[in-house]
């Protein structure tokens, strides 16, 4: 009753931005290990032609390496306890939504992290989702409570 466990968070979605950080520094001190998948958008493009070959056609590079990242990615997700999938600003992240799905598919404790002008884009995703925040302050505030039961303030 009470006591303290510990969490795995996969953080998912835009990389563009500091927010995987902000949570990440936010949730010191609490018992949480974050995954995420690889955030260096070059590598992350390129991780199949640079481990399997080269491809003239840029439908196989894409297709490459977004096969080896589900790899990680379908790890991630399914040896998480909660997954947070983030929905940036200034691209329509396809992905994140996918992921979104897989987890909610696969029962895991999905929270978003969106921006209010996406409510209707993002409302399947929405519904899917245990919780739907604005900043990243409002997850960590969520990890918090899930852990040690301590509201914000």
């Amino acid at each position: 009753m009470g006591g303290v466990m510990a969490l795995k968070v996969y953080l998912s979605g835009e990389i563009h931005t500091d927010w995987r950080e902000q949570i990440v520094a936010g949730a010191e001190g609490l018992e949480v290990v974050f995954d995420s998948p690889v955030t260096d958008h070059a590598a992350s493009d390129d991780c199949g032609v640079a481990i399997l070959g080269a491809e003239p056609d840029k439908y196989w590079h894409d297709h490459k390496g977004a096969m080896v990242n589900a790899i990680r990615t379908r790890k991630g997700i399914e040896a998480a306890d909660v997954v947070v999938v983030r929905f940036g600003e200034r691209y329509r992240q396809w992905n994140a939504a996918f992921d979104a799905g897989y987890a909610a598919a696969l029962g895991k404790s999905l929270i978003v992290l969106s921006m209010d002008e996406h409510q209707h884009a993002l409302k399947e995703v929405h519904a899917a989702a245990l919780a739907v925040t604005s900043e990243p302050r409002q997850v960590v505030d969520i990890l918090r409570y899930v852990l040690t039961g301590k509201l914000p303030g």
